[in-house]
This record gives C-alpha cells, structure tokens and sequence, in this order.
C-alpha cells in the first residue's frame, strides 16, 4: 500500500519512548486505505510535532485565533488537484503541512482517557484528511464523511472510535 511521503520534524519534548515516526507512517497508511486519493507515493506531507508555543504563534497569525489547537493542517493542492495526483509521474508534489501541538495533544488525550499515542494517531489521521480537501466545518454531512473516515482508519490501526459516545 502507497501513501503520502511523510518528511518529520520532531520537538524534543515529543520524547523518545515512542516511535513518532513510524506512528505517523502507520496513520498516513491507513488513512490512504480509507481515502484512495491518498494511497499515492507521489505526494509529500511536512509533519511537525512541535509545542504549544509553536502552534499558538503559528494559530495566531494564519487563523487569528490567540491559543494553541491540537492539529493545524496547511494544504498546498486543491481537493481537484489530490484527486488527480495519482495519474501524475515525477517528483512528489507537496499534498501540505501538518503540524501537532505537544501539551494540547497530551491534554486532549487525558480529558479522553487514551494515550498521547493514541490520540496522536487520531490528530494525523484527522489533519491528512484535510489536506485531502475533507472539511468537517462546512455542513453536517460533511463532518459525518469525515468522522467516518476518520473511524475506518483508526480501526484499521486498532484504535476505538474517538467518536463513541459513552453512557
């Protein structure tokens, strides 16, 4: 199975005891299973697991929104465009950039009761999909599309629905 080249950059304070990397890889490949238009090894994604400083500034000036997000998703190529790049040959095309804030993400992960690994998982899995042109804040149906997606690939991975409602 192809999926979106993944070039990494990982803040320190991400640690070691986990293979982000490979974590990541994991989730593009599974999310490109979900979601064909992904399963291309000619599209390049800059994933960076940075801190929360980092994606408040970045929040601030793209969004104008004052405080750090879990996940910021830059795309570079229209959803007309994704769906096309695999007939494309050459170079890899730059699909966008990711980027995973540290403490919300871990924040996010203990309000959920599941491991930073996990909802790490979810955050990339939930980024590439926008930057495959899915949006989850322009209507309902959307949002459902996206969530479903979303649900398939973390069940390919093993990992519960982040969406199920507990009673």
């Amino acid at each position: 199975m192809t999926a979106p080249i993944l070039e990494m950059d990982i803040d320190p304070v991400w640690g070691d005891a986990i293979d982000w990397e490979a974590l990541a890889n994991r989730a593009a490949e599974a999310t490109a299973k979900v979601a064909p238009e992904l399963a291309h090894d000619n599209l390049l994604v800059s994933l960076v697991m940075a801190d929360d400083d980092e994606v408040h500034a970045l929040n601030k000036q793209w969004r104008a929104k004052d405080k750090p997000t879990n996940v910021l998703s830059f795309p570079m190529l229209s959803r007309t465009e994704v769906l096309h790049a695999g007939a494309d040959e050459g170079a890899p095309g730059m699909l966008g950039d990711l980027i995973l804030a540290h403490g919300v993400c871990g924040r996010e992960a203990a309000d959920k009761g599941v491991s930073v690994e996990v909802h790490a998982s979810h955050l990339i899995v939930h980024g590439l999909l926008h930057l495959a042109g899915y949006d989850h804040e322009t209507g309902e149906t959307q949002a459902e599309e996206m969530e479903n997606l979303e649900r398939k690939a973390l069940a390919l991975m093993g990992i519960a629905d982040p969406y199920a409602v507990e009673d």
